[in-house]
């Protein structure tokens, strides 16, 4: 049946062909769909996104200006959330390559560089750090559906606009998302961090959790309250607080006060020390200006934390340095081997931790599993040899690597589960009809998902958007029954304007799952950012010289002898061996990953359903640049073509191909000189 539609339709169901006598009727993809019924509002960028998008349009067309758009917005949005240059450059790369664009970009540390036409167009922008798992999952997943055809251009602008509005997140995301939800968490991450991690006690806990309310308190007025310069003095200000908070308890108490436990603790969220880990990374897939820079950006920031801590106990205390060494004697009191709330108490720890990088609670249990075992593996095997290394590093490069490669596992292994499930699951949404009739496997699938989903959104913890996706998923199944039977007036799926967005919402959940979105809070948890503090602090209150007193034979003297204590002064080679050792740990895990990966799909033991959701001939493409996401951490793209037409296959299918029509106006330019020389001749 062929019915002109009264108005655009998101999907447009049109019989296909038969098979065993009855009709069959799929949802038709992006590359055949009618114009979106709302176009992207340009009015919303900035004057100098407006003026390139200007210029853009006019040379090359409006899908090209605005695909520019949207690649510069995702590099921006991603190196906000995670700021991993590699993982950004990898997802910037395949957008740029499947469809055609002609541009480069250059992403710092902080700075970001894009060119386009050839350097005829540059814009930069800074962007500091702002940690957000959620975002890092979200805007690569519009990325992959974008690439992959699933969705048009103005949809994908559209969809990011909702997601900075907020219309795509829960509303216990949006609590914890911004100041003044967020002041819960600082004090939670503050206490926990202190006893599991730093030797403190509940009374230390305590004192960290003050720290972490005061601190939480001055970011929130810091920067949102003044805003502007006011930023800057946040390192200096938190760490002056803490050593002030600290420092009058223990003057004032009985002297019982871990400060080092209390200090690191409430400081833990500032150091960054996942910067480390990406550090190392950088630099072992060859981008040494970044991987140094941030390396050194790090160390830095973590002296003004430390060094502001100490200007508050030299404020408070009369003597400052001999009171930090003397605190030492009060950590490590307790023995968490022997505790049964250890594990409790990291959890609480790992959930704040989550709270903190923005996780979305729906997925909570994912992320503190990846985390647990991580950690685990990490504490069996440094108890375990800690006590035949005890003179060398071996034992913390060795229980580092498997923790972290542990942690890569369970979150591989975790996904290829999820997407097991969101196989059928989304495969009835999005009404694959190869898909639909899946059995009772695929029944117990699709239930079990949409019931969890059902569940969480009663508690607040969900999106209520992913529960009227399945009645939006049962309304276009009815209706395609309808146009189905040849005695039913239904001549097509009609589709509200809020079901049309809704159904792009479905597309992009149900892009694979982000790897790099779990697994750096579990690097967090991991990482060495308490041990350049400690280095500081050691910088900044130098230890006592080890003294022994040796008698000298034949006589009644003795002879005192001082000694540099090496423990103490070789903080600096712990720090290396950690965040060395958790980087290979990351790469080890990935390529165990992969290795076994290819033995279970080349023996048949298992296919990778996740990337068969949405069908098609490119499943292998898309199978191969999943893998290239995943990885991407520690390798670098080649950006040295040797020739122009060693780039035309990678965009030959690309819609206004940039390179061939470089190629057709260069042929074109050769006949007229010829046919010129003909005639002057």
């Amino acid at each position: 049946r062929q019915v002109k539609p009264t108005k655009p339709l998101f999907y447009e169901v049109e019989r296909q062909h038969q098979v065993h006598g009855e009709n069959e009727y799929q949802l038709r993809g992006a590359a055949h769909r009618e114009a979106p019924s709302k176009k992207y509002d340009i009015s919303m960028l900035p004057a100098d996104l407006q003026r390139v998008y200007t210029h853009l349009k006019k040379m090359h067309g409006e899908e090209y200006a605005l695909t520019f758009i949207f690649i510069f917005q995702t590099a921006v949005e991603l190196h906000r959330a995670w700021h991993m240059t590699l993982l950004t450059s990898k997802i910037l790369q395949q957008v740029k390559d499947k469809l055609g664009m002609r541009m480069t970009w250059e992403l710092g540390v902080f700075k970001l560089k894009f060119r386009v036409e050839e350097g005829t167009f540059e814009i930069h922008r800074k962007v500091p750090y702002d940690y957000d798992s959620e975002y890092q999952d979200i805007y690569m997943r519009i990325a992959v559906a974008l690439s992959d055809g699933e969705i048009t251009i103005h949809e994908a602008l559209n969809y990011q606009a909702e997601v900075k509005a907020g219309k795509h997140t829960a509303k216990t995301g949006l609590f914890i998302r911004d100041f003044p939800g967020r002041l819960v968490v600082y004090p939670v991450l503050a206490m926990s961090c202190a006893v599991i991690f730093f030797g403190g006690d509940w009374n230390d806990s305590g004192i960290a959790a003050l720290c972490g309310i005061i601190s939480g308190l001055i970011e929130y007025f810091l920067a949102e309250g003044l805003g502007g310069e006011a930023k800057v003095l946040i390192d200096i200000v938190v760490g002056m607080a803490t050593g002030v908070v600290g420092s009058l308890f223990y003057r004032f108490g009985d002297q019982s006060v871990c400060l080092s436990a209390v200090f690191l603790g409430n400081l833990y969220w500032y150091f960054y020390g996942t910067a480390f880990v990406i550090g190392i990374l950088e630099i072992l897939a060859g981008e040494l200006e970044t991987g140094v820079t941030r390396f050194i950006a790090v160390s830095v920031k973590t002296f003004v934390l430390c060094l502001g801590a100490s200007l508050g106990m030299l404020l408070i205390l009369e003597d400052a340095s001999g009171t930090w060494v003397d605190q030492n004697d009060n950590c490590g009191t307790i023995d968490l081997g022997d505790q049964w709330w250890r594990i409790p108490m990291y959890l609480l720890s790992s959930a704040a931790a989550l709270a903190q990088y923005r996780f979305q609670f729906i997925r909570y249990w994912r992320g503190l599993a990846v985390q647990l075992v991580g950690y685990e593996v990490q504490y069996r095997m440094q108890v375990h040899f800690e006590k035949s290394h005890d003179k060398d590093f071996l034992d913390t490069a060795t229980s580092n690597i498997m923790g972290a490669a542990a942690a890569v596992m369970t979150a591989c292994l975790l996904s290829w589960c999820l997407d097991q499930l969101r196989f059928y699951y989304y495969g009835r949404l999005l009404q694959r009809d190869q898909d639909v009739d899946a059995g009772a496997v695929g029944d117990f699938a699709y239930n079990f998902v949409a019931g969890m989903t059902n569940f969480v959104t009663s508690i607040g913890m969900g999106r209520p958007a992913d529960v009227a996706a399945q009645k939006l998923g049962d309304k276009i199944s009815k209706q395609s029954q309808e146009l189905a039977d040849p005695n039913h007036p239904r001549s097509k799926i009609e589709l509200t304007d809020q079901e049309e967005k809704l159904t792009v919402s479905i597309i992009i959940d149900a892009q694979d799952h982000n790897i790099w979105a779990v697994l750096m809070p579990a690097v967090y948890q991991l990482v060495p950012g308490s041990i350049i503090a400690r280095m500081w602090f050691t910088s900044i209150f130098p230890p006592p010289l080890l003294t022994e007193e040796v008698p000298v034979p034949g006589t009644n003297f003795t002879l005192t002898t001082y000694a540099i204590d090496q423990n103490a002064d070789n903080i600096f080679s712990n720090l290396m061996v950690i965040s060395t050792s958790l980087a290979l740990g990351l790469i080890v895990g990935f390529a165990i990953v992969q290795f076994t990966e290819s033995i279970f799909l080349g023996c048949g033991i298992c296919s990778d359903t996740a990337t068969d959701i949405y069908g098609g001939a490119s499943s292998e493409s898309k199978r191969a640049r999943q893998k290239d996401r995943m990885t991407g951490m520690y390798t670098a793209e080649n950006e040295d073509p040797q020739t122009i037409e060693d780039e035309v296959p990678i965009a030959k299918d690309a819609p206004n191909s940039l390179i061939k029509r470089i190629i057709n106006e260069e042929q074109k330019e050769e006949e007229s000189e010829e046919e010129q020389q003909e005639a002057s001749a």
